[in-house]
């Protein structure tokens, strides 16, 4: 480039970002297909109660890291901080499943993190480190992970959170202690604070405030239509990731030579402009990274559009909110700048690599909000650096539709506390703007993908209908004391998860609910083959044959299947008794139960069964079992299509 051999420049330039793109969707589509894209809906579906196939895989936490590295460096515009929060969800799954028996990795003490609710713990606390490690932002991290991520709070999880984001800004402020000297690239850049902002003085007027308003609607517009945008586009790439592998690469590649071709192209329409005398950089730069790019300009002028595009997305953010520096960007760059970043930011989202979204909102919004601020130089007492982080706050809320969280984040980005009001009132605004549109961009993510995500709230039309209105059949109940033959058709011929258990006489003086046994319990029962001839009670052998481990929750993989049954012929006919491994308090509600309230107990106890029991005696114990599919607006609105229209 320096050589003026521009067309050389430009396919090194490319070709390099083709190779990393192409080795990031390798990973991605032939070792773990659930490490593409940002992972954050994919954990907030998780902390919902979905456990989806391999997302928190060690597969999936291996091609997570290194595919968000080629990812990134592949110039693509994409965040790492997404890919961020799912690497420390695959983390915290890893250490509370006990590690992992297939690669080795296993440690005895972990164990007892085996049930449903401590390893949930674990990833909200990993999900939170994840957010406190990629913006250096402890609280944020915190806040994030109770507004976002997480569908349970307890105050125990308060603490639990707070501690693991302060080891992280711990380890965080230690290596970048460390790597002080340059000696890690571009790690330590910025300290503990990213985005400086604090050197600005912060005094505003009543124009400032109209400025902030008008952010705040352009915000909720933009990130409506962006999010609307991203569903189109993800569901287009659906169909074209589903003719395989290959397919997928060249998808990667193809949006990777645009992204090169839009980097390296759209900097020679931007004039060259000189060096600013009292420049606190170095002017021009041809350093990695830095502001003033010289591009083809001359000496002493730099390329304005070469200083947002070929840099580092962090670099470009800098650059971007960089106070005192009002002409550093013609107002035609800022415009061509944002366009093409909001562009690519939608077509990237959903190729077959890691991509956060973050980066791509917090560039295009710090772009119109540098543009505004330009716009309103005349009557404004803001620097438009600070118009910049304001752009970006307006963007984020109009996309993600966080308040408290995006708040404290930009907070601790920035290290300027006096722009708190505003910060807050463009938030709410741009909010509020864009809810009137759709949802946020995760949850229509979670929604495209499928995951049944119970919302906290019952929708309307659940006022009209009762518990026993939605149960699905046929019902499938198990004795007390059980053929093994019966539940081993019944494990084999459904794919229930839990099943009744009822007790008839001689056990008991009527038919009546024992309770609820779970399709893993009755796996581990069967697999210890503690039969009897006879129909009787087993009493406390089921004690002495296994251990209270044996019953816990398995990791990704490892738990038993039908198929790991070695069950003999003259054994189908055997009994085992269901007693021990039965859970005799289950979650009830009566048939007539109205299903919006059923719907809020499911959600805010975090059930995965709810049994449905008769209102009038002299009928079966047990009417049915309520799960989350039966709670589902397609399920219901399948059986009533005619219900969503009554007030």
């Amino acid at each position: 480039m320096l050589k003026h051999e521009y067309y050389k420049a430009f396919v090194a330039y490319a070709g390099c970002n083709m190779v990393l793109a192409a080795a990031a969707a390798a990973l991605c589509a032939f070792i773990a297909p659930a490490a593409a894209g940002s992972g954050i809906p994919e954990v907030k579906a998780y902390l919902n109660g979905v456990d989806a196939h391999s997302i928190l895989a060690p597969s999936t936490l291996f091609v997570k890291i290194f595919g968000s590295v080629l990812g990134v460096s592949a110039g693509f515009v994409v965040g790492k901080e997404g890919p961020m929060v799912h690497t420390g969800a695959c983390i915290a799954s890893l250490i509370g499943q006990g590690g992992s028996r297939k690669y080795h990795l296993t440690w005895r003490w972990l164990r007892y993190f085996k049930n449903d609710r401590d390893r949930r713990d674990l990833i909200t606390c990993g999900a939170a480190a994840g957010v406190a490690a990629a913006f250096r932002a402890p609280v944020g991290g915190v806040l994030f992970a109770l507004e976002e991520a997480a569908s349970w709070w307890r105050s125990a999880l308060l603490w639990r959170t707070f501690f693991t984001t302060a080891v992280v800004a711990i380890v965080l402020r230690a290596f970048v202690q460390l790597c002080s000297s340059g000696t890690c690239g571009l790690f330590g850049e910025g300290g503990l604070i990213m985005y400086d902002v604090s050197a600005a003085k912060v005094t505003y007027s009543a124009p400032d405030v109209l400025a902030v308003i008008l952010l705040g609607i352009i915000g909720g517009i933009f990130g409506s239509l962006y999010n609307y945008l991203v569903d189109k586009v993800l569901r287009t790439y659906s169909i074209i990731n589903e003719r395989g592998a290959t397919v997928k690469i060249l998808l990667v590649i193809t949006i990777s030579l645009l992204t090169s071709i839009c980097s390296y192209g759209l900097p020679w329409l931007a004039t060259c402009i000189p060096c600013p005398t009292d420049a606190s950089a170095s002017c021009p730069n041809t350093d990695i990274s830095g502001n003033y790019k010289s591009f083809q300009c001359p000496s002493g002028h730099y390329n304005d559009l070469a200083s947002l595009f070929l840099n580092t997305n962090d670099d470009a953010i800098r650059n971007l909110l960089s106070t005192s520096t009002v002409k550093e960007f013609h107002i035609s760059s800022l415009f061509i700048f944002f366009i093409a970043v909001y562009c690519l930011g939608v077509i990237t989202y959903g190729i077959a690599i890691p991509s956060g979204l973050f980066i791509p909102v917090i560039l295009a919004g710090a772009c119109y909000g540098r543009l505004v601020g330009r716009l309103f130089e005349p009557i404004s007492k803001l620097d438009v650096g600070l118009f910049a982080l304001l752009g970006a706050a307006s963007f984020l809320g109009g996309t993600m539709r966080m308040t408290v969280s995006l708040c404290v984040i930009l907070l601790e980005l920035t290290n300027d506390l006096l722009m708190l009001p505003l910060v807050m009132l463009v938030l709410l605004i741009s909010k509020t703007m864009g809810d009137i549109f759709n949802k946020g961009v995760y949850d229509q993510i979670v929604k495209l993908k499928g995951l049944p995500y119970m919302e906290a709230h019952a929708e309307p039309y659940m006022k009209h209908l009762v518990a026993r209105d939605v149960v699905s059949g046929p019902l499938i109940t198990f004795s007390g004391v059980e053929k093994v033959g019966n539940i081993l058709h019944a494990l084999t011929s459904t794919g229930h998860n839990g099943f009744p258990v009822i007790d008839e006489p001689p056990f008991s003086d009527a038919p009546e609910l024992c309770g609820l046994v779970l399709r893993f319990h009755l796996l581990v029962l069967l697999k210890g083959k503690l039969f009897s001839r006879d129909r009787v009670l087993a009493g406390d052998e089921v004690l002495r044959r296994f251990a209270a481990f044996d019953f816990a929750k398995a990791g990704s993989g490892k738990g038993i299947k039908v198929e790991d049954l070695d069950i003999e012929e003259e054994e189908m006919d055997m009994y085992v008794d269901l007693h021990p491994i039965t859970n005799t308090s289950p979650y009830t509600v009566v048939e007539t139960m109205s299903l919006a309230k059923a719907a809020l107990l499911f959600r805010q106890v975090g059930l995965r069964h709810m049994c449905v029991v008769p209102k009038s005696q002299g009928r079966p114990p047990i009417v049915g079992i309520l799960t989350r599919h039966d709670f589902s607006p397609e399920h219901i609105l399948g059986l009533y299509p005619h219900i969503r229209f009554r007030k």
